[in-house]
């Protein structure tokens, strides 16, 4: 039996963290798949921690850890403390919102199950799953930032950016990953990219984007590190 590592970063996530444990625990993986829900609390301010407990204390069907840090550290953080801690086969990253679909992580595995991957990006600009609507500049900054890291990797990735990689748990443990926040997702693709014979794949998803008064988190200023950790771990080489 195959098991799927599914690490969240949480960060208050309280009123609606209870909706994205539903959808994972109620899909169904491929035949000989189980689950394994990391949760990362990074030092919430609201009722982050008291709803993960509820949920596991109701739900103890779920195989679910649990794990804090007392200071706000990142997202990148709180990667780091689910990778160590992952036991899983596999590991996909899933954010604690309501913008990723769960009902796609065997779309995800699929590639890998039929022997063609080692490492599946989820592309939010593939394929014809739905998309909500929301900010040009946004948009027009992920396909750059994806147009940039392509240039240092040789790679043809259509969304560098997703929350969705799905990676081996053995290879990404392997890896010294120093990015504590937003800069996590061009530093472990520039990283992944120099692993000779590596398969990476793309599958298209669906996206239900959330805006700053739902909670979106991400500002300018990641997208400003995100060009300096391209810069530093694709031109550099930075281990």
């Amino acid at each position: 039996m195959n098991i799927l590592s599914i690490i969240i970063p949480a960060y208050n996530e309280g009123p609606t963290i209870h909706k994205i444990l539903d959808k994972i625990r109620n899909m169904e993986l491929s035949q000989e798949w189980n689950k394994e829900i990391i949760i990362i609390n990074d030092c919430s301010t609201d009722n982050t921690e008291e709803s993960i407990n509820s949920y596991k204390n109701e739900h103890k069907d779920l195989t679910i850890s649990y794990f804090k840090h007392d200071i706000n550290k990142g997202k990148g953080a709180s990667l780091h403390t689910g990778i160590k801690h992952a036991t899983g086969d596999y590991i996909i990253i899933q954010d604690a919102d309501l913008e990723y679909n769960p009902e796609e992580y065997n779309d995800m595995l699929n590639p890998v199950i039929e022997g063609h991957a080692d490492v599946v990006y989820g592309s939010r600009f593939l394929g014809g799953k739905p998309h909500r609507i929301l900010f040009f500049w946004h948009s027009i900054g992920n396909k750059f930032l994806t147009f940039l890291s392509n240039m240092f990797t040789n790679l043809n990735l259509t969304d560098m950016e997703t929350c969705y990689k799905l990676f081996p748990r053995d290879l990404l443990q392997s890896m010294s990953l120093n990015e504590k926040r937003f800069g996590f997702e061009p530093e472990v693709t520039a990283k992944i990219s120099r692993i000779p014979k590596i398969r990476i794949y793309e599958v298209g998803i669906s996206y239900f984007g959330r805006t700053f008064e739902e909670g979106k988190k991400i500002s300018w200023k990641d997208g400003f590190r995100a060009i300096y950790c391209i810069i530093k771990y694709g031109m550099f080489k930075s281990r």
